[in-house]
């Protein structure tokens, strides 16, 4: 593969690229991207071309690039999360026709929580998290949920910090955090009132798969009013629909 004089080569410029793009700013400046990949302006430029030439990225009308309809063809269509996706949203769509306001899918990507599917309303209460986004396990119920039920040395990695307070309910204390996360696996939710926003109370529950492993979570997300609790019922529901199907010797996980 061909390599520029810094001995990089095309593709390790082509990543960066893709990498410069994230869920608060899906297009961008031809001059930023470059910046931010660290690319000189004349590269990025050609580069930024090439892709939009088969489909990878493309130019607004203003000349800001963003990603593809080919690139997001190829990532749901090769999405590890798939069949966990179809799995999930008829419940999914059951509970949202409930609860109303935000219904989630989440699943544990390294050290946060992955948004991998949504449901939303108009009107609904504020949501900060983004569909393919990603969010700090201790701020969020389905973060909690999934660091509950995760590998020690995780657990362990987290509590020691540093811990972001978003609120001032955020538990961004060790010792408090270690009690939350014993008292999720007792109860089988996690209640998060005002946890990474003030207006907002969310409720998540774990998935399922085989061998009875929590390989994902659903959440809601209602205005912080009290009335989150009358969700647990729809909510768990719905869990357990899902890990039914997730459990079930048809499933697989690509769809």
């Amino acid at each position: 593969m061909a390599r520029s004089t810094s001995g990089e080569s095309v593709l390790e410029r082509v990543v960066r690229i893709f990498e410069a793009f994230d869920t608060e700013t899906p297009s961008i400046t031809v001059t930023e991207l470059a910046r931010r990949a660290g690319l000189p302006p004349a590269t990025a430029s050609r580069l930024v071309g090439e892709l939009v030439g088969y489909g990878w990225l493309r130019r607004d009308a203003d000349r800001r690039v963003r990603i593809g309809v080919r690139m997001w063809e190829l990532a749901v269509r090769a999405s590890p999360t798939l069949g966990l996706r179809e799995a999930a949203m008829p419940y999914m769509e059951d509970l949202h026709a409930v609860v109303g306001h935000h219904v989630q899918l989440g699943v544990l990507h390294h050290r946060e929580v992955l948004y991998v599917d949504r449901l939303s309303a108009p009107g609904a209460v504020r949501n900060v998290s983004r569909f393919g986004g990603r969010m700090p396990l201790h701020a969020t119920s389905l973060g909690l949920v999934l660091l509950a039920h995760g590998p020690i040395e995780l657990q362990e990695s987290i509590l020691a910090g540093p811990l972001r307070a978003f609120t001032e309910r955020t538990p961004s204390d060790p010792r408090t955090l270690r009690v939350l996360l014993g008292e999720i696996r007792h109860t089988g939710y996690a209640y998060c009132d005002g946890f990474i926003d003030d207006l907002s109370t969310a409720v998540a529950a774990p998935l399922r798969g085989r061998g009875d492993h929590v390989v994902a979570a659903l959440s809601v997300i209602v205005p912080r009013d009290g009335s989150a609790r009358s969700t647990l019922p729809a909510l768990l529901a719905a869990a357990r629909g899902i890990s039914r199907t997730l459990q079930s010797p048809g499933f697989t996980a690509t769809g």
